[in-house]
């Protein structure tokens, strides 16, 4: 089993020096990978669904992660996730790309479609059809980084005669995981994704999410070369190491741990404790 820490880019990791910290003792400890979250903006006052205080700490992904990978030699870079149908999906290639070539091909891009509303009314993004742009978007990411001559030709996006170098290290691409718990995020992450993520899930949760991405395979065509699904959860804090046996039972392949400290020391602690008790014995 793999290990990673979410939140590398929030809260506390907010701070550069505490961020290059964390990362630089997972590296050590033997986690395969630092996770980034995303809210460009949050609802103020906090209302639900929205999942963080509005004064919470957010750092761009692609910024944190090119700011770590002159600062880590091994770990994978990965963002969980980038709420895609809000961005521009040219200049988001351009950005994921500059990563992967700064990182020496350590990037993993993982994407979602959102569900906060209020967060795209203020960036004025459309949020009905944010499913169906979200699945535009990546189409048109990887027309730019893979095809010869890129050329995209959608509901909402369009170019040709254009290129965008340099293209991701990665061959064909960096991997893409897809995050969500939604049916059509599940048909996503098998149709398209070479991974899923799953945050906050238990294991009851996590069983649930397995037999549907089994349904989604048996309704979507799966492509050969994305390979097998990899599986990667975000478990509720305090995992055991009997939790993680289990989780690694059901067909998880990678624990993202979520930190709940606040501060640097015991940041480093929570990496050190959870390399002793989980990293070292189950990877």
């Amino acid at each position: 089993m793999k290990f990673g820490v979410f939140g590398i880019n929030i809260g506390p990791c907010a701070d550069p020096a505490t961020a290059v910290a964390v990362a630089g003792a997972a590296e050590a400890a033997g986690f395969d990978s630092v996770w980034t979250g995303e809210h460009v903006v949050l609802p103020d006052p906090q209302v639900p669904p929205s999942p963080a205080p509005p004064r919470e700490r957010f750092l761009d992904p692609a910024v944190s992660l090119a700011f770590l990978a002159g600062q880590t030699e091994r770990l994978r870079l990965a963002t969980g996730i980038i709420i895609l149908p809000q961005r521009n999906p040219l200049v988001l290639a351009k950005e994921l790309a500059s990563v992967d070539v700064l990182s020496g091909g350590r990037l993993v891009f993982g994407l979602g479609a959102g569900y906060l509303k209020p967060e795209f009314d203020a960036l004025g993004a459309p949020f009905g059809d944010r499913g169906s742009r979200t699945d535009e978007y990546l189409d048109a990411m990887l027309a730019v980084w893979t095809q010869e001559k890129p050329a995209f030709h959608g509901s909402s996006v369009h170019f040709a005669g254009i290129d965008a170098q340099p293209r991701p290290l990665q061959k064909p691409h960096p991997p893409i995981v897809v995050g969500g718990n939604s049916p059509p995020a599940f048909r996503r992450a098998v149709g398209r994704g070479n991974g899923w993520y799953g945050f906050l899930r238990d294991l009851p949760t996590t069983e649930r999410d397995l037999s549907a991405l089994a349904q989604a395979q048996r309704e979507v065509e799966r492509r050969t070369a994305l390979g097998e699904l990899e599986i990667s959860v975000t478990p509720m804090p305090g995992t055991s190491l009997d939790d993680a046996q289990r989780y690694r039972d059901l067909g998880v392949h990678r624990l993202v741990l979520l930190p709940t400290a606040r501060t640097r020391d015991d940041l480093l602690r929570f990496v050190d404790e959870s390399a002793e008790q989980l990293v070292r014995k189950l990877s």
